[in-house]
């Protein structure tokens, strides 16, 4: 099996032959036909938060089940599904309590990836993605209709939950609600057409990018402001009255953005905090102010998601045209051009690159 393997960080990523165990009890076997790169694969290539090599990163997957464990299966052969990094034991405390994205034991499988003369290969972030095929826990798992392109359907996985859950789960914004979202990548347009679909009256976007604040209002914001702006704050108070927004969306893992949200945020309004920083990145922020006007900071990991109730509706979402999907792809790449695809997402300029794979558009195999 081919495989993107990262051997040391912050250098390129090398096409290897890697072997692949086959899956064991509750596991699933799956055929990529494609696999989306998000900023957080490229800050494990990068060695921003750590990890042990050689590893194999991406985490944003659709593909076909080629292959199942023992003991039976929810998952046929030839299936189409959507594969993420939300692994769950389903009887832990967060799980029982409704929140897989936050399983306590999620991290403890052992990686089925190995080099041929068996040196054990980390499974980055649960799945191990930038590969042919991967073997994942089945809870990693959502059904896919077969009416939605798998590139597209790959984008479900990470960038879009995140967005969109952050609106939807984490931050439950009602109709009529003002929102600021700092950071028009991949997972803050998903935020901006999450709060349009929620009915938010006022969606100021942010952003460091004038070009990037046009693409924002593509996907629903009323406003574009630029974050480097010297008056950028006043805008954003003019726009809302004068008090800030009810909601303030942190979509990029930069200290500056949180530490500019704060001045965004209208009294008793909420920071949602979805950017990942590095590991070692602190944010300063005054306590009494904070106290004072009962603002609220909220974390977001992966939007919130529970993937059996969240992609149906996603995916009905699509169906309407209400939530877009083909238009957050920029690019395509086979897996032996994954380093110029990897490149050309760290300048920032693009939605979302996707890696295709031989079994794109041939079907299940």
């Amino acid at each position: 099996m081919k495989a993107a393997l990262c051997t040391r960080f912050n250098a390129p990523l090398e096409i290897t032959e890697l072997m692949l165990a086959p899956p064991r009890r509750g596991e699933v076997e799956v055929t990529l036909a494609a696999c989306a790169i998000c900023h957080s694969d490229l800050h494990f290539i990068e060695g921003a938060w750590g990890g042990a090599l050689p590893a194999v990163y991406g985490h944003e997957a659709a593909g076909f089940v080629s292959a199942l464990g023992e003991g039976g299966s929810a998952y046929r052969i030839g299936q189409r599904v959507l594969v993420t990094l939300i692994r769950a034991c389903g009887t832990c405390a967060c799980c029982s309590d409704g929140r897989p994205m936050l399983c306590e034991t999620a991290g403890t499988a052992a990686s089925p990836l190995s080099l041929p003369d068996g040196t054990p290969v980390t499974q980055g972030m649960n799945t191990a993605g930038f590969a042919e095929k991967v073997v994942v826990d089945s809870s990693q798992l959502a059904p896919l209709p077969e009416d939605i392109p798998l590139d597209v359907a790959a984008l479900l996985a990470c960038g879009v939950i995140t967005g969109v859950g952050a609106v939807f789960n984490t931050a439950a914004m009602p109709a009529g609600a003002s929102a600021v979202v700092i950071g028009t990548g991949g997972v803050g347009l998903n935020t901006i057409q999450g709060a349009r679909i929620a009915g938010a009256r006022r969606i100021i976007a942010l952003d460091v990018a004038p070009e990037k604040l046009h693409a924002a209002r593509e996907f629903g914001a009323t406003d574009g402001v630029l974050a480097t702006a010297p008056d950028a704050r006043a805008q954003v108070l003019a726009l809302t009255g004068g008090r800030g927004a009810e909601y303030v969306f942190v979509t990029v893992g930069a200290v500056m953005a949180y530490e500019q949200a704060l001045g965004l945020t209208a009294p008793g309004g909420t920071i949602i905090m979805a950017g990942m920083t590095g590991n070692e990145d602190y944010m300063r922020l005054n306590p009494m102010m904070v106290a004072y006007q009962e603002q609220r900071l909220i974390g977001s990991k992966m939007g919130g998601t529970v993937l059996r109730r969240d992609i149906p509706r996603l995916i009905d979402l699509y169906r309407q045209g209400r939530l877009r999907l083909d238009e957050l792809i920029s690019n395509r790449y086979p897996l032996a051009r994954i380093n110029e695809a990897i490149a050309d997402t760290a300048k920032g300029g693009t939605r979302r690159n996707v890696i295709v794979f031989d079994s794109f558009g041939q079907g299940a195999p």
